[in-house]
């Protein structure tokens, strides 16, 4: 497990030096950059922050009642508030931008699988610092899932151990307030400021907007989305399946919930999909539609649509827990990953080339 957080680390340093030896690039269309920035803040990016922080508002508030008073009903109820924050979160994870990077809101969010050894460690020295880079996952969701699921071999027990324990009890409170402090520090900083500062850089050189927050999506679909959730879980990178790796190893049955999710809310922000109601703006889908950009005589964004459907249609026939879809049948598991790869392709590839965007960070995989 460290050693696959330690990859992921490595690509995220390769990302930001490559980002710093990248020229200035020009676009000539005339496509309003602006009216598409402004859109994704206003509609997309902020409401879906704002809705992160009240789900972790929630969780917050489930999570005090239950210290307050360890019992099934009360755990059902944390349970519950902690699975719709953590489905939440995959609305704006893909957007690490300004303060998001700044404080790399990702990676103490949501890195797994969780060091349960570490977090045990923890509870018994009580002496942690959650701000270290190094305790990446020994917080956010996964150490949650662990906590709430994985403490003992069934409810009963989990619940005897916060009955028993104030060192778990203080634990599960600073997981959650920190997963909420840094949560409101990205949200106050796009509202007070950057929301601004975001939409003014409406240029087309590497350091504008757009081009930044498409490499970040890219990103995050590719490493994130595909890779961590499918990829590494399926053995492709490994050479064999390693399915304690899974997204909710300990709670079981969410890992497909959280990958479908993940994908919708890619799916809606290339489409300019308003985070709230029907409403769509300018978005990547349009932009190809206004460059009239066409794959095998259909339009890109057409080609690109179809894929993700593709995709969402190979993820929905797996089994709720992905663990034991792997173990079972691997093989299904791995037609979801080539779905998923094929909408890399079309964006990395055919997208980033209509757009005159380059890539922003090293390919460790050969795409």
């Amino acid at each position: 497990m460290k050693n696959l957080l330690a990859s992921l680390s490595l690509l995220l340093i390769l990302f930001a030096c490559s980002s710093e030896e990248e020229p200035e690039e020009f676009s000539e269309d005339q496509f309003d950059r602006k009216v598409m920035l402004t859109h994704w803040a206003d509609n997309i990016i902020v409401p879906a922050y704002q809705q992160y922080n009240k789900e972790l508002a929630t969780l917050n508030a489930a999570t005090q009642a239950f210290i307050q008073k360890p019992e099934m009903t009360e755990l059902s109820t944390l349970r519950a508030a902690w699975l719709e924050a953590y489905k939440a979160w995959q609305w704006v994870s893909m957007f690490e931008i300004g303060k998001a990077e700044e404080v790399n809101l990702r990676n103490y969010t949501n890195i797994y699988p969780a060091d349960t050894s570490a977090i045990g460690e923890n509870i018994r020295a009580q002496n942690f610092k959650l701000e270290l880079p190094s305790k990446y996952d020994e917080q956010g969701f996964p150490a949650l899932d662990y906590l709430l699921y994985g403490l003992r071999e069934d409810d009963e027990q989990i619940i005897t151990v916060y009955q028993n324990s104030e060192s778990h009890r203080e634990y599960l409170s600073k997981v959650v307030e920190r997963l909420q402090t840094l949560s409101g520090e990205v949200l106050e900083h796009w509202t007070d400021s950057y929301q601004d500062t975001f939409v003014d850089a409406s240029g087309s050189s590497a350091s504008s907007s757009v081009n930044k927050l498409i490499n970040d999506y890219l990103f995050y679909y590719e490493r994130m989305l595909r890779a961590g959730k499918v990829g590494i879980p399926a053995g492709v990178f490994s050479g064999s399946p390693l399915p304690h790796t899974v997204e909710g190893r300990y709670a079981k049955d969410i890992s497909k919930v959280l990958l479908l999710e993940a994908l919708n809310a890619t799916q809606s922000f290339f489409n300019g999909q308003a985070f709230s109601g029907d409403a769509k703006g300018e978005s990547l889908s349009t932009y190809l539609d206004y460059l009239n950009s066409i794959k095998d005589e259909e339009d890109l964004s057409a080609n690109i649509n179809s894929q993700f459907n593709s995709a969402r249609e190979a993820i929905e026939s797996l089994n709720q827990d992905f663990a034991d879809q792997i173990i079972n049948d691997n093989s299904a598991f791995l037609s979801a990953y080539d779905e998923l790869q094929k909408v890399v392709i079309l964006m990395k590839v055919d997208m980033f080339q209509a757009l005159n965007i380059r890539v922003d960070y090293v390919d460790a995989d050969g795409d």
